[in-house]
């Protein structure tokens, strides 16, 4: 199963490097802007001032700051992407994909519960699969579905019996997301330890990893530690999904030290920091 996954992602990305002597090949010169939100929300701000969402959990998230808690201050969003169903991923990207009239990409099967259960229009909750990359605004920027280990399932509240159901979620995932400047992002969404991530980090070679660190239901600080020393070898890795509940216990601390001697540099942000890349 997962010798497909690889065979299907590699044919899907042949070409992903822009060919010479294409616009895209030519670097722009503005910076890339990270914003953490708290648990795997990220507000990435890219040099042509598009601006995509990534898991926005907010409004009931207790690590979001409270002025973040009110949607408007996002400003203009262009793009929301979402891991997996669950409700601290999933949160409030139904109300900003309206509140935009932007597209909510995320797994295929959540997509489609969410059409069919008629929360979103098809053009707002457009489907994709891993292996799929979407190039939403031309100019560069693409975005890569891959995979992730964990799970998907969708609790959804039917207003008309009161009573909460359980949907198809779909597979969860995780997004390389390539910007105008060449920049590449990998953003693991939740997961725990598979061995395609060497195939993924030879393959995207991404600069900045958005790593969940908190165990329990996701890596723990050693595991993920493991996974960017040995496979992704990013430049930059910021540590996300973790202190939010009891379970989550890992720490950047623990993941900083699991680490040791790397060429990747730790990033730890508060929610509410930037980072520019």
């Amino acid at each position: 199963m997962i010798g497909t996954m690889v065979a299907a992602l590699l044919v899907a990305q042949a070409g992903t490097q822009p060919s010479q002597g294409t616009q895209a090949s030519q670097p722009l010169q503005g910076k890339v802007e990270v914003l953490w939100l708290g648990q795997s929300a990220f507000r990435i701000t890219t040099p042509s001032s598009k601006v995509i969402m990534i898991d926005p959990w907010l409004t009931k998230n207790p690590k979001t700051p409270p002025q973040y808690k009110d949607l408007a201050a996002l400003g203009k969003v262009d793009l929301i992407l979402v891991t997996h169903a669950h409700g601290d991923h999933l949160g409030d990207a139904v109300e900003l994909a309206k509140k935009n009239n932007a597209p909510m990409w995320g797994p295929a099967g959540l997509n489609q519960s969410l059409q069919t259960l008629k929360v979103l229009s098809a053009e707002l909750a457009p489907r994709m699969n891993k292996g799929g990359t979407i190039e939403p605004f031309g100019g560069g920027i693409r975005i890569t579905m891959v995979h992730a280990e964990h799970s998907s399932e969708l609790v959804w509240h039917n207003p008309e019996t009161d009573k909460d159901e359980v949907h198809v979620g779909g597979e969860p995932v995780g997004f390389v997301i390539q910007l105008e400047n060449g920049f590449k992002i990998y953003h693991m969404g939740d997961t725990g330890l598979f061995g395609d991530m060497k195939m993924i980090g030879e393959r995207f070679k991404p600069d900045l990893l958005l790593i969940p660190i908190g165990g329990h239901f996701v890596l723990s600080p050693e595991d993920a530690a493991y996974a960017t020393r040995e496979w992704l070898k990013p430049k930059t890795a910021i540590p996300m999904h973790y202190g939010t509940i009891p379970q989550l216990k890992g720490t950047p601390e623990q993941f900083q030290k699991a680490l040791g001697k790397s060429s990747t540099k730790v990033n730890v942000l508060q929610p509410g920091d930037k980072a520019t890349f």
